[in-house]
C-alpha cells in the first residue's frame, strides 16, 4: 500500500478539522449555510496556511446532497468525488501551466454550460497570480457578470501580483501565519491520533521551526519521525532539522558574557562543521536575546509569558543578570537587523561569526562624547552652531550599546535630545520656570527659541572663541546663562538700565527671555495691539549680543515673512522694553548633499576610532 504523508493524511476535510483562519471559515460556512455565494473569492496569503483547502471543502459545503448546509458531510457521491478529485462540475485548475489567454477563452467556454452533477460549478485557480495579464483580462467580464452557480476561487500567495480590476471583482480574504500555540497543539492532537510518545520541547521545536505554516509543520514531523524509535525526542529532532541544542547556545551567551572571542570563534566553527540550519539558529538567537532581556528588566514576573520549561527558566534566570539591559538590547536588535543579510550572504557562516563577534565585543564601544577629540567640532562662518548631522547605515551597535539613555534618543529617526535640570535649558524654549537662584548655571550654546528643537549636544559645533569668566551674564529670571564671543562690555553698558518702553516696561539688565517675548506678542495680538505673528517667531530661534538680535529662521519661507515684518518686531521689542537693537536675519543654511553630509560626519575627530574600531562605513546621513 502507497505510504501517505502526514500531510495528506491529515488533511482537513470539514471547516471545523482546520487549524485557524477562524474569521474565513466562519465567513464561508455561513455563506454555504444560507446559499449567499458570491461570484469570485480571493484567498491569499502565505504557504501552508490552508488556502487550497478550505477552497475544497466549501466546493464541496455547495455540491453536498444535504446542502445548503454549514459544513459538507463528505459521506455522499458528490462529497466523495470531489474530495478524489473527479468531480465534472469541480475543476481544480494551476495557474502556473494554464496562464495563457487561450486557456482563459476556454475556460470561459466551459463556463457557459449549466452544472451537470452538482448545484454549482467551482473553478479552483491556484497559485493565480501565474496567470498572464491577457488572461486575467480575459476572465474581466466573466467575473463580473458570471453565470448563476458559478463560482470562481482564486487562491495566491502573491496577491500584490494580481490586477486590481481583478481584486475589486472579488471577496478577498487574508489567511494569516498560525501562532505557535496553534501549531503546536494541531501537531499534538496528530500524535496522539497516531499513538506516538513525544517530548513537548520536541513538538514546540518544530512549532517554532515551521513559521506558521501547517503543511511545514507536518512535513518536519513526517522528517523527525523518520528515523524511527519509540517516540519523538528534542535531541533526535534536533539531530534530524540540523538545529542546534540548547547546550550550545549556553555555551555562546557564557563566551558572550566573558567577551571570550576565542570562545565565540570556536562555537562559529562548530555550528557550521555540524551543518546546524543557520537562518533557523539566528531566528532563536534573537528569541533567546529576547527572554534574558525580559528576564533582566522583569525577573520571574515574566516567566508566566515566556513559555518556558522549569529547566529553560532556570537556565536563562541564571544567565541574564551577567548582562546589562543595555547590551542585551543592543544584542537583540543587531540579531534582528542581521537575519536576512545572513541568509542571503554567499558566505552566511562568516557573516554568523561577524554578527557573534561584534555582540561580544558591544560593551567595549564608547559614545561619542567620551572618544577623544569630541569637543574639537567644525564652527560655521557666521560663528553658529550647524545643524546636526545624524549618520545612518553602520552596525546597529552603535546605536544603543554602552549609551546612555538620553544619547540614545539621538538614534536615526528619533527625536531631538531634551534635557532638563541645572545648567542644561529644556530643547525647544527656554525654561522660564527654572529656579531663580542658580546663578551659575551654565549653557555651552545660546538659549534657543520658539518651539524648535535645540541641536543634539554631541554632534553640535561650538563656538570656537569663548570668554568665559568676563563674557557670561546670568539670568535670575530663567536660571540660564547666555555666552557671548564679542569682547565683555563696558562697566557703563553692563549697568546702564534704559527707560521704559511705550509698555512701561524697563528693559531688563539681561537678554530677553525670547519665549517670554513671543507669549507677551500673543498676549499683544489678542488684545487688539498691533504685533508680529507669534506663530513666525516661534518658528525662529534668537541670539542676543549687546546692541544686536541674530533670528535664525527655519526655512526660507519663514526668512521672507521674518522681512516682512521687520519693523512690527522691532516696535513689539521696544514696547517690550528691550530697546531698538539692531535685527539681522540669518538666512537658513541650504541643503547639503548626502555625499558631503558623509563625508563632513567621516573627517570628524571623534568618529575616526568609532570607525576604525568597527571596521565600518557610513552608508547613509541626513540632517536633522
Amino acid at each position: 500500500m502507497k505510504h501517505l504523508s502526514l500531510a495528506a493524511r491529515y488533511r482537513p476535510q470539514t471547516f471545523a478539522e482546520v487549524a485557524g483562519q477562524d474569521t474565513v471559515k466562519a465567513v464561508l460556512s455561513r455563506a454555504a449555510a444560507e446559499d449567499k455565494v458570491a461570484a469570485a473569492y480571493l484567498l491569499s496569503g502565505t504557504r501552508g496556511v490552508g488556502k487550497t483547502t478550505i477552497a475544497r471543502i466549501f466546493a464541496k459545503a455547495l455540491n453536498c446532497e444535504h446542502a445548503p448546509g454549514p459544513e459538507p458531510c463528505n459521506q455522499c457521491p458528490q462529497c466523495r468525488k470531489i474530495t478524489q478529485g473527479s468531480h465534472v462540475d469541480v475543476a481544480e485548475i494551476d495557474g502556473a501551466s494554464n496562464n495563457s489567454v487561450d486557456d482563459a477563452r476556454a475556460l470561459r467556454e466551459t463556463i457557459g454550460y449549466a452544472p451537470m452533477e452538482g448545484r454549482y460549478k467551482v473553478f479552483i485557480i491556484d497559485e493565480a497570480h501565474m496567470l498572464s495579464r491577457n488572461a486575467f483580462n480575459a476572465l474581466l467580464k466573466t467575473l463580473e457578470e458570471p453565470p448563476s452557480r458559478v463560482v470562481f476561487i482564486f487562491a495566491t500567495t502573491e496577491v500584490h501580483k494580481f490586477p486590481i480590476t481583478i481584486v475589486s471583482r472579488c471577496q478577498h480574504f487574508v489567511f494569516r501565519h498560525l501562532s505557535e500555540d496553534a501549531l503546536h497543539a494541531h501537531l499534538c492532537d496528530v500524535l496522539d491520533r497516531e499513538g506516538l510518545t513525544y517530548e513537548e520541547a520536541a513538538v514546540r521545536l518544530i512549532a517554532r521551526r515551521a513559521a506558521g505554516s501547517v503543511r511545514d509543520s507536518m512535513s518536519l514531523l513526517d522528517q523527525a519521525l523518520a528515523l524511527g524509535g519509540d517516540g519523538l525526542t528534542a535531541g533526535v529532532t534536533r539531530e534530524v532539522l540540523g538545529l542546534a541544542g540548547q547546550e550550545l547556545f549556553v555555551s555562546l551567551f557564557e563566551a558572550l558574557a566573558g567577551r571570550d572571542c576565542a570562545g565565540v570563534a570556536e562555537l562559529s566553527r562548530r555550528i557550521a562543521a555540524q551543518g546546524v540550519d543557520i537562518g533557523f539558529f539566528v531566528r532563536e538567537l534573537a528569541g533567546h536575546l529576547r527572554t534574558l532581556f525580559l528576564l533582566r528588566q522583569a525577573g520571574t514576573a515574566m516567566l508566566p509569558h515566556l513559555g518556558l520549561t522549569r529547566d529553560e527558566a532556570a537556565c536563562w534566570q541564571g544567565l541574564a543578570p551577567r548582562f546589562s539591559a543595555t547590551h542585551l538590547h543592543a544584542a537583540w536588535q543587531m540579531t534582528l537587523d542581521a537575519q536576512r543579510g545572513i541568509v542571503q550572504n554567499p558566505e552566511p557562516a562568516a557573516a554568523l561569526e561577524l554578527l557573534l563577534l561584534n555582540l561580544a565585543l558591544l560593551p567595549q564601544l564608547l559614545p561619542l562624547e567620551h572618544l577623544p577629540g569630541a569637543a574639537a567640532l567644525p564652527v560655521t562662518d557666521n560663528g553658529a552652531s550647524p545643524p546636526p548631522v545624524q549618520p545612518a547605515g553602520m552596525i546597529p551597535a552603535q546605536q544603543t550599546a554602552g549609551v546612555p539613555p538620553a544619547q540614545a534618543a539621538r538614534r536615526e529617526g528619533g527625536s531631538p535630545l531634551r534635557q532638563t535640570g541645572t545648567g542644561a535649558p529644556r530643547a525647544g524654549r527656554t525654561d522660564a520656570a527654572a529656579p531663580a537662584d542658580d546663578e551659575d548655571a551654565e549653557s555651552d550654546d545660546p538659549a534657543p527659541a520658539g518651539d524648535l528643537p535645540a541641536p543634539p549636544e554631541a554632534l553640535t559645533a561650538r563656538p570656537a572663541v569663548v570668554a568665559r569668566p568676563a563674557a557670561e551674564t546670568a539670568s535670575a529670571a530663567t536660571g540660564t546663562t547666555v555666552r557671548r564671543q564679542e569682547e565683555a562690555p563696558s562697566a557703563e553698558a553692563a549697568t546702564a538700565v534704559p527707560a521704559a518702553g511705550e509698555g512701561g516696561t524697563a528693559r531688563p539688565e539681561t537678554p530677553p527671555d525670547w519665549a517670554a517675548f513671543c507669549e507677551y506678542c500673543r498676549t499683544e495680538q489678542a488684545e487688539g495691539r498691533p504685533s508680529p505673528p507669534p506663530y513666525l517667531l516661534r518658528q525662529m530661534r534668537a541670539e542676543w549680543t549687546p546692541g544686536c538680535l541674530r533670528l535664525y529662521p527655519s526655512a526660507g519661507q519663514i526668512l521672507a515673512q521674518a522681512e516682512k515684518h521687520r519693523a512690527d518686531i522691532l516696535a513689539a521689542l521696544a514696547r517690550y522694553g528691550a530697546g531698538t537693537p539692531a535685527l539681522e536675519l540669518v538666512p537658513p543654511r541650504p541643503p547639503r548633499s548626502e555625499a558631503d553630509l558623509i563625508e563632513e560626519f567621516r573627517q570628524r575627530p571623534e568618529m575616526q576610532d568609532c570607525l576604525s574600531l568597527l571596521n565600518a562605513t557610513i552608508k547613509h546621513c541626513t540632517e536633522a
